[in-house]
């Protein structure tokens, strides 16, 4: 039986192991040997077991990545297991006595909820269909959180019928609404999403704390303690605490600081006006992650130092009780484990400029065309001593927008047939890859100890068809 007739959830094939990075938070010299020479091959942005060869190959998990495009084919998004596990520890490390929850929208599996339920980690989901694959895959639903700034009646449905922990209310309105349907027995424990006027992250479509977007009550114009003075009338409610979420790609630990002192205030004028301390703080996620090398990423252990420092120092001068913490990581963790594997089609030269165009593009990967993100494609696959020059790596779909990695540097022989291979392309590919022009969405293969499997698999044009009903 052919690969391509098999089952590919059940297709694996072995390589010769290499070793990985040191998993705890210190780093002995073999670790530090490792990541000078990683830095000094260009994969610093690259999985911590990431290994070039003399052939061009790389390997990340001891699987060479030219094998993985042959076995499995192209576009292919390839996942570090042991970078995402990695990843979740570093975070339970970092902020011992919080509930770090990870955030699903930036890539879910079933096989992703396994790894997260064996870290320790909590979840945060953003709909009914995360909500269902997460408990299905046997994730603890009183272990997850469920957002939205527009929860859907089957989107409230669930996360009452499933026994979510805790339901973050995003408007007025939402208060109604889910007060009306919680079972007359019940009390659902809610936080208010708030927004502390704080204008933080990597792109203005994704900085979420100020008062001109869509997410979350002000804090400046009342909205937000009008919403606590609702809800603690509400005998089917419980108020559980505050979440702030001020963005996404934050490079810096200043504005989330800024953050904690403004909601701790806010929590103090709580406890003045009702009574109450709330006893939990959801400080959100959008911790940065360094897409090409040179960037910057959020060191999580720096974060959790000044975080931790500002919520007791500001509790104590407000005479209240330190709110037990939450976190909800999700770029961070799955973001700097996957790559993505292209096979170039086509090779174009306009004028002065020269296009290297990929068998997959924003079906795949629409972040450069939403955001401006820039990426740092790498030849794969075979060795070349031809200088390097700029191009413009597109994709196939029927866009000029269609733009992966612009003006990046690949050798100056690069034709079609070669690979290129993406780092930091775990988070927000998948979740966000499209059905334009039919092409069908990539499959996922995780890595691990010489080891490929497939986590999801390609979606085909049979897929697509059995959608279209209209004969």
């Amino acid at each position: 039986m052919s690969i391509q007739d098999a089952p590919l959830q059940d297709v694996a094939f072995q390589a010769p192991s290499r070793a990985l990075g040191t998993a705890g938070a210190a780093e002995d010299s073999d670790a530090r040997d490792a990541r000078d020479a990683r830095d000094a091959d260009g994969l610093s942005v690259w999985p911590r077991s990431a290994r070039s060869a003399a052939d061009g190959d790389v390997s990340v998990g001891g699987v060479s990545l030219t094998e993985t495009a042959d076995l499995f084919g192209t576009p292919v998004y390839v996942l570090d297991e042991a970078e995402v596990r990695e990843r979740c520890r570093t975070y339970r490390t970092a902020f011992p006595g919080a509930d770090v929850v990870y955030a699903a929208k930036a890539f879910l599996s079933r096989a992703m909820v396994r790894w997260v339920r064996e870290e320790g980690l909590g979840l945060d989901v953003c709909s009914a269909g995360e909500l269902e694959l997460a408990v299905a895959a046997g994730f603890p639903p009183e272990r997850i959180v469920m957002h939205g700034n527009a929860k859907s009646p089957e989107d409230l449905s669930a996360a009452l019928g499933l026994g979510v922990g805790r339901i973050v209310v995003d408007s007025d309105s939402e208060i109604t609404r889910l007060a009306a349907v919680v079972p007359a027995d019940g009390r659902q424990k809610v936080m208010v999403r708030v927004v502390p006027g704080i204008a933080a992250g990597g792109h203005a479509k994704v900085r979420t704390g100020t008062d001109d977007q869509k997410f979350g009550l002000s804090i400046t114009d009342g909205s937000a303690e009008h919403a606590v003075a609702r809800i603690l009338d509400q005998p089917h409610l419980e108020l559980v605490g505050l979440h702030c979420h001020i963005g996404s790609q934050i490079a810096s630990v200043q504005p989330y600081v800024t953050a904690v002192r403004r909601v701790v205030a806010l929590m103090a004028r709580i406890r003045d006006q009702h009574g109450v301390a709330l006893p939990q703080l959801d400080i959100g996620g959008g911790h940065a992650i360094a897409y090409r090398p040179g960037e910057e990423s959020l060191n999580a252990g720096v974060l959790a130092g000044r975080v931790r420092a500002e919520l007791e120092d500001g509790c104590a001068r407000a005479g209240l009780p330190v709110p037990r913490l939450t976190l909800e990581p999700g770029r961070a963790i799955v973001g700097p484990a996957g790559v993505a594997v292209y096979r170039v089609l086509a090779v174009k030269r306009t004028g002065e400029h020269t296009f290297v165009a990929v068998d997959g593009g924003m079906s795949d990967n629409p972040r450069p065309a939403l955001y401006g993100v820039r990426y740092a494609p790498r030849l794969v696959g075979r060795p070349s001593a031809v200088p390097p020059r700029l191009v413009t790596v597109v994709g196939r779909h029927c866009e000029a927008g269609d733009v992966l990695a612009e003006d990046v540097a690949l050798p100056g022989d690069v034709h079609p047939g070669d690979l290129l291979a993406v780092p930091a392309a775990g988070a927000y590919h998948l979740s966000m890859a499209s059905g334009y022009n039919l092409v069908g969405r990539p499959p996922v293969v995780a890595v691990s100890d010489g080891t490929a499997r497939v986590l999801v698999r390609r979606e085909s044009l049979d897929d697509m068809s059995r959608r279209d009903i209209g004969l």
